[in-house]
């Protein structure tokens, strides 16, 4: 009865969101439902192109750099152009990269176009997450980025799914595909989104008085890294977070060689079956655990979900059948949902009205960069060691990022009193 509740309030907790945040949810959903070409970017590196584990690591560590410069460049056009006609112009350029990919006679320059795609998908983020933040209000804050959270995986339950089963028959239509749904989703958002840039006026009424925002939201003026350096608890969590994102990363980059180790020719298709069956559980129980977590400090949920990437990823290691794959699965999912929910929340609540496209520009460099390390140095891990130690290690990194954010939370109850 408890568990009945707390779903039918979860549910609730998405009414009353302004219209452009379920216009940008639908949009996320179609755009996910292509989700092609980055879950099988691994497989597509050493089976299709002929890369060792080692250059396929390189290659992505090279497509995770580009998301860098695009980010900082989106994030500055964003808080000074407005959000959406940069949202409109970087998306395409990114769906016109992996047509690119799909058409080119010389296979071997696909890598070099992904970067691209990346480079322009590094302009998107920011912008997106800055207009999460300006539609949004700390008592619903947690909702909206949750409902784009759901919406990426609806569309990403089916996605990798047809992905595996095409991947043999006609890899190259996963870039074609890619594209078309980033086009239709583009459309959504021409057609239906609103500008969300705050104007000058109140940005001037924020830093002069408040304007009737949070204290850590008030506009201010100087430079990003002059918010950052007067926020050290919020560096600090970007750090921490960072530690999980390598952890995470090996989602993408050992699990798929390690099924394709275990399971020989089934691996590419049992890798898009976890995909799906992670997918499915966050959208079965996400906005479960929003209403099991709702009043949950957004620092303690991260806290938790490193200590589950600790428990599922390092659980991986005992994976001899299919069957404790999908187990460790459903443990760091829960910690990716309990994550996703809730660092975006954490970091847009400690962050001033004013430098939000900014400091949205600068966190996914940071906690990126455990992304962007992770394939080369886990290939080279690899090379030198059994694929199977790569478990273990993540075990102890996500426990290190865990015991991170409970001195910060420790530190921060006792500041708040």
């Amino acid at each position: 009865m408890k568990i009945a509740e707390s779903l039918k309030s979860s549910f609730r907790i998405y009414r009353g969101l302004k219209r452009s945040i379920y216009v940008l949810f639908l949009a996320r959903i179609i755009n996910s439902i292509g989700s092609f070409v980055y879950p099988f970017l691994t497989l597509f590196l050493t089976d299709k192109l002929g890369n060792s584990a080692a250059e396929a690591g390189m290659l992505l560590m090279m497509v995770s750099i580009s998301f860098v410069p695009g980010s900082l460049i989106g994030g500055k056009i964003a808080d000074t152009f407005g959000r959406k006609r940069i949202l409109i112009g970087a998306q395409f350029l990114a769906a016109l990269s992996f047509l690119t990919c799909a058409l080119i006679t010389d296979k071997q320059l696909i890598p070099y176009f992904i970067i691209a795609a990346e480079f322009f998908m590094g302009v998107v983020h920011p912008t997106t997450t800055a207009m999460i933040t300006d539609l949004s209000k700390p008592e619903n804050r947690k909702a909206a980025f949750s409902l784009l959270y759901l919406g990426h995986n609806l569309g990403f339950a089916l996605g990798p799914l047809l992905a595996g089963l095409m991947y043999n028959s006609r890899p190259y239509w996963l870039f074609s595909g890619d594209a078309a749904t980033t086009l239709i989703s583009l459309i959504l958002v021409i057609l239906f989104v609103t500008e969300t840039k705050p104007s000058v006026q109140r940005l001037n009424e924020s830093i002069e008085d408040g304007g009737g925002s949070p204290e850590l939201e008030k506009a201010e003026k100087g430079s990003v890294f002059r918010v950052l350096a007067a926020r050290p608890g919020l560096v600090f969590f970007i750090l921490l977070v960072m530690l999980m994102n390598f952890v995470y990363a090996q989602m993408t980059f050992s699990l798929p060689l390690f099924l394709n180790d275990i399971f020989g020719p089934e691996g590419a298709v049992l890798y898009g079956t976890t995909m799906t069956f992670n997918a499915l559980i966050v959208i079965l129980g996400t906005t479960l655990i929003i209403g099991l977590t709702k009043n949950m400090k957004p620092i303690l949920a991260t806290m938790i979900a490193a200590l589950l990437y600790a428990v599922g990823f390092g659980g991986i290691y005992f994976g001899y059948n299919f069957y404790i794959i999908l187990s460790t699965a459903s443990i760091w999912t829960v910690g990716e949902i309990l994550g996703a929910t809730n660092i975006n929340v954490y970091i847009a609540n400690h962050t001033p009205m004013s430098h939000r496209g900014r400091v949205n520009s600068i966190v996914p460099i940071i906690i990126g960069a455990g992304h962007a390390i992770s394939p080369f140095l886990m290939g080279k891990f690899i090379e030198n060691n059994s694929l199977r130690l790569v478990w273990p290690l993540c075990a102890l990194f996500a426990l290190a990022a865990s015991g991170g954010l409970a001195v910060l939370y420790t530190v921060e109850k006792r500041k708040n009193g």
